[in-house]
Formats: C-alpha cells, sequence, structure tokens
C-alpha cells in the first residue's frame, strides 16, 4: 500500500544484491549429494524440455522492460547463465527446470491461441476472436503487460483487446491490466473485464491484514534480493521472478459463479470451471470447446504447488484442489487436444493431457490421504514430512516434483488444516521463546564453545540439519556472535545448493546473506492505488484495529463518526479497553464527526497529510473536538518491514 498501509508489499521484486556477498563453493558433501540426486532423475525423458520450446515465434529485441521513468523492471538477459549441465552449486533436478522456465518470449499454443512468457512470474495469454484479442491473466505489472501486447502486435499484427479474463485473485494474474486496457474502454463497455465470484474481495483482503509479515517472508521465498547466478536465484520455481513494476487493478464487469457458465466474446465460445479454495480462494478454469483447448490457470503446473505457501497465507485444501482436478478430467478431458496454464508451458495431445491431469491429481491426493492416515495414526506434522514421498508412479513425473511446494511441507499443511498449531504433546503447551530456550538450550550444552564446535563438527560431516538446528539456538542465544553466524551462513548455502526447491534455496540463501552482512531487507513498498480504492471501508478499519499499539491506547476512550459523501457510507469508529473496534451507522454522541469523501481520510490515515491541511481545504468538515481522529490515527503503529528472522 502506500504510507502507512504496506500492501501488496510481497508482489514486488526490488533490486538484487551486486553479489552474493561471502559465498562458498559447494561442499564435497554437497557434490555427493546432488550427484546421487542427479542419479535419481528420468533424464532420458526430454518432454518437458521440448514443450517449454515448442511454439516459439520470437523474442523481444530489447533486452530490458522500463517504466516511464527509466527504473528497470524486468531484465531478460538475468538468466543467461542458465547453460549447459547443473554447476556444483545447483540441484541438478532444480537447474533443468529453471532452465526451462528461462525460455521467453511469444509461442504459439495452437491456432487462435498465444502465449507470451518469461516476461514475469506468470504468463499472458492472447485468444483470437473475429476482430480482436481476449486476453488472459495479464501479469503483474503494466509495464510488462504492455510490452507483451507490444510483442504480439508486432508479429501478429494490431488488433484490439475486447476481453480481459482474470482467472483467479493473485496480483500476478491482474495486476497489468491497465498497461493494456484503458479504464474509459472498460467504462464505455468496449472491453469486459471477467472474474470468478469473489475475486475483488479476496484480492483486496488476502494480504492486507497479514501483508507486512508475508512481504517480509515473499522477499525471503522469491529470493528478491539475491544475485541471478550460480550461487543466488535461479529461478522463482514457479516462473523466473517477479516483475518490479507498476501493480494496478480495474474491477470486473462480469462475474462467473457457476461451473459450465458460458459466455461468446467475440465470437469465440468460452465456458468456465469454478474451483474456489484450491490455489486461491477465488479461482476458475477456462474451456474453449471450438478450439479443444482447457485453461487450467494455476490449479495444474509443471511443479507440485504449495499447499499453504511460504510467504503464510491460509491453507489451501489438498482435497478439494485433487477434486477439482477431477472434475476437470471428467468435463473436458475427452475433448481437450491441448492444456494451457497460467505459469508454465502447455501439453498437447488428448492422451498426454488425460495422463498427465490424472498423475497430478493423484499426487496432491496422495498427500492429502497419507498425510491425515499418519495424522490418524497419532504422527505429527514434523513426522508426517519425514515420512511421506510420492510413489514412484507419480514422482518420475518431472511436473509432480517439487519445484515450488514440496511434499515435506505440503505434509505438514495437511496436518495444520486438520489439526492446527497444537502436536499433542504437553510440552507443547507453553514453550519458551526462541531466545529464551536458545540461551538454556547453549548452557546445557557447555556454553557458546562447545556448540560452537559442535556446530562445526556436524559442518564438517556434511550433516547440515543438525547443523543449523545447533547453530540457530548459538545465534539466538548471542547474535552477536560473528562464528556462529558465518557458520550458520555456510551451513544454509549448502543447504541451498542442495533444494530442489527455488523457494528452499531462496530462503536458506536469504537467510545467510542477512546473517552475513547484518542487513535485514524488507518488503518493496509498491502501492497499488486502484487496491486501495477496491478495498472495503470495513477492511481498512480492520486493518487500523490491528495496528493499534495497547500501550498508546492504554486508559484512551474515543468515539468518531466517519461519514463519507462519496460512498453513502457512515461509520463509527471506537476506542475502549485497549481494541479499535468499528460499525456501519453514526453513535448519538461521538466526540468527533468528520464528513468528506473517504479519499481524504485516506490521506490521513496513510500519514500522507495532515488533517488541518485537509480541513483547511474544505475537503472534510470536522464537528465537535477535531483533535479525536487525530488522536485515533496516532494510536495505530505501521511495523517495520524489516523485522528479524535469523536473529532474534
Amino acid at each position: 500500500m502506500i504510507g502507512a498501509f504496506g500492501l501488496l508489499a510481497a508482489a514486488i521484486g526490488p533490486a538484487l544484491a551486486e553479489d552474493p556477498q561471502g559465498a562458498k563453493p559447494a561442499s564435497a558433501y554437497t557434490l555427493d549429494a546432488n550427484r546421487q540426486f542427479l542419479a535419481t532423475l528420468p533424464l532420458d525423458d526430454r518432454q518437458e524440455i521440448e514443450f517449454a520450446q515448442r511454439g516459439f515465434i520470437a523474442a523481444p529485441e530489447e533486452k530490458v522492460v522500463k517504466t516511464a521513468e527509466g527504473k528497470v523492471v524486468w531484465d531478460f538477459t538475468a538468466y543467461d547463465f542458465l547453460k549447459g549441465d547443473a554447476p556444483d552449486t545447483v540441484n541438478p533436478s532444480l537447474w533443468r527446470h529453471s532452465q526451462n522456465m528461462a525460455h521467453y518470449g511469444l509461442f504459439k499454443v495452437a491456432d487462435h491461441i498465444y502465449q507470451v512468457r518469461g516476461f514475469d512470474i506468470s504468463n499472458i495469454t492472447f485468444l483470437e476472436g473475429k476482430t480482436g484479442w481476449i486476453v488472459i491473466d495479464p501479469l503483474i505489472s503494466t509495464e510488462v503487460a504492455k510490452a507483451a501486447y507490444d510483442l504480439v502486435s508486432k508479429h501478429l499484427g494490431a488488433r484490439p483487446i475486447h476481453a480481459v479474463i482474470i482467472t483467479h485473485s493473485h496480483a500476478d494474474h491482474y495486476g497489468g491490466i491497465r498497461g493494456i486496457v484503458a479504464q474509459a474502454d472498460v467504462d464505455a463497455g468496449k472491453v469486459k473485464v471477467i472474474a470468478p465470484e469473489g475475486f475483488l474481495e479476496h484480492a483486496v483482503s488476502e494480504n492486507v491484514i497479514a501483508g507486512n509479515a508475508m512481504g517480509r517472508r515473499a522477499s525471503y521465498m522469491f529470493g528478491n534480493f539475491l544475485p541471478r547466478n550460480a550461487q543466488g536465484q535461479v529461478s522463482a520455481g514457479i516462473g523466473p521472478a517477479l516483475s518490479a513494476g507498476t501493480v494496478t487493478m480495474i474491477a470486473p464487469t462480469d462475474t462467473i459463479t457457476r461451473t459450465g457458465q458460458r459466455m461468446v466474446i467475440d465470437g469465440v465460445t468460452v465456458e468456465f470451471q469454478m474451483t474456489p479454495g484450491t490455489e486461491a480462494p477465488a479461482e476458475m478454469n477456462i474451456f474453449l470447446p471450438d478450439w479443444k483447448a482447457l485453461c487450467l490457470a494455476e490449479n495444474a503446473n509443471a511443479s507440485m504447488h504449495n499447499v499453504l505457501t511460504l510467504r503464510g497465507a491460509l491453507v489451501r485444501d489438498a482435497k478439494a484442489w485433487a477434486d477439482y482436478l477431477g472434475e476437470a478430467l471428467r468435463l473436458y478431458g475427452d475433448k481437450t487436444d491441448v492444456v494451457f496454464t497460467s505459469h508454465f508451458w502447455p501439453r498437447w495431445g488428448q492422451a498426454e493431457i488425460v495422463d498427465y491431469l490424472e498423475k497430478h491429481r493423484d499426487a496432491y491426493r496422495y498427500l492429502h490421504d497419507q498425510a491425515v492416515r499418519l495424522m490418524n495414526e497419532g504422527f505429527t506434522g514434523e513426522e508426517i514430512a519425514e515420512q511421506i514421498a510420492l510413489p514412484p508412479v507419480l514422482a518420475n513425473e518431472w511436473y509432480n516434483h517439487g519445484y515450488y511446494g514440496t511434499m515435506r511441507h505440503n505434509a505438514k499443511a495437511v496436518y495444520q488444516r486438520y489439526m492446527g498449531w497444537y502436536d499433542g504433546n504437553p510440552s507443547s503447551l507453553n514453550p519458551l521463546p526462541p531466545a529464551e530456550v536458545a540461551k538454556r538450550y547453549v548452557e546445557a550444552m557447555g556454553g557458546a564453545d562447545a556448540v560452537l564446535a559442535k556446530g562445526q563438527a556436524a559442518f564438517d560431516s556434511g550433516d547440515y540439519r543438525w547443523a543449523a538446528e545447533l547453530l540457530k539456538h548459538l545465534v539466538f542465544a548471542g547474535p552477536d556472535n560473528a562464528k556462529a553466524r558465518n557458520l550458520l551462513a555456510d551451513t544454509y548455502e549448502q543447504m541451498a545448493y542442495q533444494a530442489e526447491s527455488a523457494p528452499w534455496r531462496n530462503i536458506y540463501l536469504s537467510g545467510a546473506l542477512e546473517l552475513r552482512t547484518g542487513q535485514r531487507h524488507g518488503a518493496a513498498a509498491a502501492g497499488s492505488l486502484d487496491t486501495i480504492k477496491a478495498m472495503d471501508s470495513g477492511l481498512i478499519f480492520d486493518l487500523m484495529a490491528v495496528r493499534l499499539d495497547p500501550a498508546k491506547a492504554d486508559g484512551k476512550s474515543l468515539t468518531v463518526n466517519l461519514v463519507f459523501t462519496d460512498r453513502d457510507e457512515k461509520h463509527t469508529i471506537t476506542v475502549e479497553n485497549n481494541v479499535l473496534n468499528h460499525e456501519a451507522g453514526a453513535a448519538a454522541t461521538p466526540g468527533a464527526t468528520l464528513t468528506g469523501k473517504r479519499a481524504a481520510f485516506l490521506m490521513v490515515i496513510a500519514g500522507m497529510a495532515r488533517l488541518p491541511d485537509i480541513v483547511a481545504t474544505g475537503a472534510i468538515k470536522v464537528e465537535g473536538d477535531a483533535k479525536a481522529f487525530e488522536t485515533l490515527v496516532s494510536l495505530t503503529t505501521a511495523p517495520a518491514p524489516d523485522f528479524a528472522i535469523v536473529t532474534p
């Protein structure tokens, strides 16, 4: 957000570190681990490699995309290093997968269907209508979306866009919309914006309440501050990286509410399958019967996805995910010759598509069913994660590998969905906090020098998981212990070099970077005015409530009425008992009543203007104590975007 809000910070990739500061080579144990991993891979199966390159038409001539001010939003040369065999410092499976994602440009999917890939973490798809384009998922930022449209126009001819279909409520599937269509054309009915039921609510709300924490963790997960090279970020697992441009939104003009619902857009028949609660709370697949083509949004991928994303979110439903893939197979499997998605490359041939849908569905079904089976046998999430693995018939498919989500952390997510944080052991009810327990462990193990020696011995023997556990406690017990920090950084680095999951690699390397440099990077401040405008007023007040500082609010009692003249809304905000509450309607005896357009209040709440200055312009009228609202705003505190993760 803007100012005190901090919205959508998780969606933007900031500037990169210049070099992998203090990076070390792969150890002998990492070399051996990666060699052993390589031996398990079905290297003769080159189908994913062929699919990733099939249909290529052209790449852009310009090698960077910039904002109007000259800021680089996307660099097409960033992944030029992904050539040849895997280096010692990258898991060979992840290297091959990242190479496949590094192909960029305009691709033909089938007659009338084209994609631009490699311009962002997601794909943008162009469907050829009778007189113009229907666009599916216009990327995350306006600059790359426009660059993609320009590439299509250059090679396929200039044609207007008649509709934009947004498959689901994540910013990388709608944020670039204003780069390809104008609000005036939407308002005039020239362009439809089509989205699933609940899209606007979830697109606005998902990252707001917990946005600061999600943004900080997302910077680790996507490796935003890592260099792009063989000792740094090699991909995000589900795409190369997040573009760093302008995030926008246009509210839907048409809402899809049921499976089987059809529309005819510029002569193209489009049928929808609702899939709520899968990869996103509001999501849908798209079937094009005239062309025997199926868009599976982000419900099917060339990787296992996240049942619980490592940036943080509500736990997704692995069972529903499998069920909806099964429904897609039942409804469209025998009618489909090509499948394309919002990430990755398409798949061709009915037999291939049916086999893919069956095995991808069954990977999520197996994950769910076996995690629940073990849960019901008394195993905890961590114990389940140590045991669960896909059977060879599913695991041998490249698209079921854990490049993004993994069986290990997804199994814990299934446990969490059903059982919550408590593992049933009484000692887990009220444990000591991490810094305190760390001090006790270090003391019990003979002091800092003894723990460091044990950590070094574990590192030297290639026992990196145990080394990380020991050294984590040592760093939390004494964060100024440079030897402990550096050895823990070295440990995380080797774990990164072995990880098949791109987010795991990025998280390990981001932790190592912070331990070595002492610099903590907050999420990029990249607000979206469109998203703020789309926010329900109640959500704004909810955000204020979770930012109320109880120390500041202690003993305070106030009531303020807010009247938004442009929205015909009245709200009552109260602070009492160290809690902020809000209700629709006006209180009978407020301390103050403020009347005006909502945007003027947002300026004050966001710290962009002072109330007296806004009042002086006539934008807000105050009855009663003018300081009541200023006091209310002063009781809230925006959280630091660079809170500690690898140190206390």
